[in-house]
């Protein structure tokens, strides 16, 4: 099973939004890393067959055309649209119809994926009055209707608390071992524990792709951390990376990215990939 982007490019008017982005995906999670407004719901909407691209095609297999693949695709988009006065049952079995599906797997299908996202028990509850977790999770039982062979996830634990991020994320682990799962995201913790492989999307193109191991290595070394008096702080943070700032009673601790110690105190700290998400979007973050 494979998916592939070939020369995919996007441009409206004179902003060019994707640039020739050629890529290839089989089972997995992904995480789609990048700040708002780098492009990444538009390379799922590209995907999904809801806008097309300016340049390039997308291949599932075989399949070069999208009315042969987009039955095999699933989508929880970023804003997530239900009726409230639906229960969560009758949410699943209206989107079974639009799916096509015949009234008896409809049913039972929709019965199995409300146990598998832990919505069994409220089935019958209006949407109204379930969470914002309880609603996205409702919203993965929908893009899983007929079975999909390709899920797209985009920014689907944006204000989730972190309890139902946890939820979330072990619904997606469990669902790749068959799937080809593309997730989006400016969470770096969402991707950083289940993906297989992480993407980097800045200026209209992958500037980074492997796991977060591989990501992490060109800065395993160049991870600080000290201690300094707040008037210092004005003075170097105008000189280095910082990815993290710590204010306690006696001084300020930063956490930057420097080729050398940035300060006799300085003591190197493991790399994250929120050190690599800052470094690379820390203009996004000004």
């Amino acid at each position: 099973m494979k998916l592939e982007m070939i020369g995919i490019s996007k441009s409206y008017g004179s902003k060019s939004v994707l640039k020739n982005i050629s890529c290839e995906f089989t089972e997995g999670v992904y995480g789609l890393l990048g700040a708002n407004g780098t492009g990444k719901t538009t390379l799922m909407n590209i995907i999904c067959n809801l806008i097309k691209p300016s340049q390039g095609r997308i291949k599932f297999d075989d399949l070069a055309h999208a009315e042969d693949y987009i039955q095999y695709i699933g989508l929880l988009p970023q804003n997530f649209s239900y009726y409230p006065s639906f229960t969560g049952l009758d949410f699943l079995l209206y989107m079974a119809v639009l799916k096509g599906m015949a009234k008896k797997a409809a049913v039972e299908e929709s019965g199995r994926l409300l146990k598998l996202v832990g919505l069994y028990d409220v089935r019958k509850k209006k949407i109204a009055s379930y969470s914002g977790g309880m609603k996205q999770r409702l919203g993965i039982a929908q893009a899983l209707l007929n079975d999909p062979k390709i899920l797209i996830l985009d920014e689907p634990t944006v204000g989730l608390d972190p309890k139902e991020r946890v939820k979330f994320r072990n619904i997606i682990s469990e669902l790749s071992a068959d799937k080809i799962i593309l997730l989006s995201t400016h969470i770096v913790s969402d991707v950083e524990a289940i993906a297989k492989e992480i993407l980097i999307l800045k200026d209209g193109n992958f500037i980074e792709r492997g796991s977060a191991r591989d990501l992490l290595s060109p800065i395993e070394d160049q991870v600080w951390e000290f201690r300094l008096s707040e008037s210092d702080w004005q003075r170097l943070s105008q000189d280095y990376v910082i990815v993290n700032e710590r204010v306690e009673p006696d001084g300020v601790v930063l956490r930057v990215i420097s080729a050398k110690a940035p300060a006799e105190n300085a003591r190197q700290a493991v790399p994250s990939l929120e050190d690599l998400y800052i470094y690379h979007f820390r203009e996004e973050a000004v």
